[in-house]
């Protein structure tokens, strides 16, 4: 049921709630705040607390026109539970926020924006929603006096293994408990198969929520790490020689309250699988694009070292109905739990540009109905280079900076973003690229110091 003011309001004075923060991202997916008293809630509930988009990523067009107006989201208000936030005297809610022009027009700049104009898409061609469910990875590491993260993690665990007197899974209990005290839908936790590496899984829901709750997720595992004497990162490979994290997204539209992916009754050479056309469509428009999407879900430097062969990490573009290897992969359950594993995903992107370009491209499959080729059955690395051409296989970027070049190329992910977004991303991602480029790692040192 929809949340109106006043019942925000009683709920914030009966709960005596203190402080009120109004929570966006910027382009690079960092969460921002600003924290208001209790004399400017009705201010921050009407949208006309005012901020300086100059000073935040991808927000600033000119000094002269800076302005921006925090328009809150009704429908993600929530009041912290008190242990996560045990410092202050007194309950925290917050407030997700769209960002708008001082006239009240849709900032075209904001990612959350670009998630909606995707989703009005999907309506206007007679879809319900896309629905998301979430598994997201992260590493946790111990700190050292200063609190400063230090590359040692609290475990030798492995996949599902369990050690009741580990800092780690104490942490990540306590992370499972704040989030479901909070609302977010958690089906499962557990250890995953790197030291100190964890994953927690959020139930599908639509797209717009499930990137609000990956907001959400990120900065309670953050907090609650704090106090643990743990930092929790989302960095895709801060370990060589493990696997990296990942963020898999499991993708289904629905259509009338029924699953839109699945096809009971269809005959196998025109529905194999028991998947739609739309569903294959749908996996055809992500394979079209998967390369030109990939600097906007995997958007670090880092990013390109957990997509290495071996690790359990998609390389190529493929899809199949049951091996992990693939970038797409559709689990075996059917009926309304019919749905699309896109495993190509970190979980450093921006969860709200991240499922728009997704949705952008899977749409572009359904609009010029695309299909797919041959589903893979067997691991991608081993594939013959006869194999690879049957099955359309191509090789990912290996760099942030061919990433980029894929983007440039990509009109169809150039306009789901936006020509603003577009442009601020790129210049971003360049700087970094360009600063990763010329720095002196350690590697060189230790492979060229001694030797020239």
């Amino acid at each position: 049921m929809a949340r109106t003011k006043q019942e925000i309001l009683r709920e914030l004075k009966e709960r005596q709630v203190r402080f009120l923060r109004l929570q966006f991202t910027d382009i690079l997916g960092l969460n921002k705040v600003v924290e208001l008293p209790a004399n400017q809630f009705e201010k921050a509930l009407d949208g006309e607390v005012v901020f300086d988009g100059s000073s935040i990523e991808g927000f600033g067009r000119t000094e002269e026109e800076s302005d921006m107006l925090l328009r809150p989201d009704y429908q993600t208000f929530l009041v912290y539970p008190e242990d996560l936030e045990p410092t202050t005297k007194g309950p925290i809610a917050r407030l997700i926020c769209d960002i708008a022009y001082p006239d009240g027009k849709p900032f075209e700049g904001d990612p959350r924006q670009v998630l909606k104009r995707q989703i009005e898409r999907v309506q206007r061609l007679g879809f319900d929603n896309l629905y998301v469910g979430s598994e997201v990875e992260f590493f946790l590491f111990v700190r050292g006096p200063e609190g400063q993260p230090l590359p040692q993690t609290p475990d030798r665990a492995g996949y599902f293994d369990l050690a009741p007197t580990d800092k780690g899974e104490e942490a990540r209990r306590a992370m499972v408990d704040i989030l479901h005290r909070m609302g977010l839908p958690i089906e499962a936790a557990h250890h995953e198969g790197a030291p100190g590496q964890h994953e927690i899984d959020l139930k599908y829901t639509h797209a717009l929520e499930a990137a609000d709750h990956l907001t959400t997720l990120k900065f309670v595992a953050k907090r609650v790490a704090i106090h643990h004497g743990l930092h929790a990162t989302f960095m895709p490979k801060p370990i060589a020689g493990v696997n990296g994290s990942g963020l898999h997204f499991h993708l289904s539209l629905f259509k009338e309250g029924e699953n839109a992916f699945f096809e009971p009754q269809g005959r196998l050479e025109v529905w194999p699988h028991q998947l739609s056309k739309t569903a294959l469509s749908f996996i055809a428009g992500l394979f079209e694009h998967a390369e030109g999407l990939a600097a906007i879900t995997n958007p670090l430097v880092n990013s390109y070292k957990r997509l290495t062969p071996g690790y359990e990490a998609p390389t190529a573009v493929s899809w199949s109905v049951s091996h992990r290897s693939a970038m797409i992969r559709v689990p075996k359950r059917r009926g309304a739990s019919t749905r699309a594993e896109f495993r190509l995903p970190d979980p450093s992107c921006n969860p709200y540009l991240a499922l728009a370009v997704i949705l952008a491209a899977g749409l572009d499959g359904l609009e010029n109905r695309l299909t797919p080729p041959p589903p893979i059955e067997r691991n991608v690395y081993d594939l013959s280079v006869r194999d690879r051409r049957k099955y359309r296989v191509s090789e990912m970027p290996g760099t942030l900076r061919e990433a980029l070049e894929a983007l440039q190329k990509n009109r169809v992910i150039r306009a789901a973003l936006g020509e603003q977004v577009y442009k601020d991303f790129l210049n971003a991602k360049r700087v970094e690229w360009g600063s990763y480029r010329i720095a002196v790692h350690q590697w060189e040192l230790e492979q060229y110091l001694a030797e020239y």
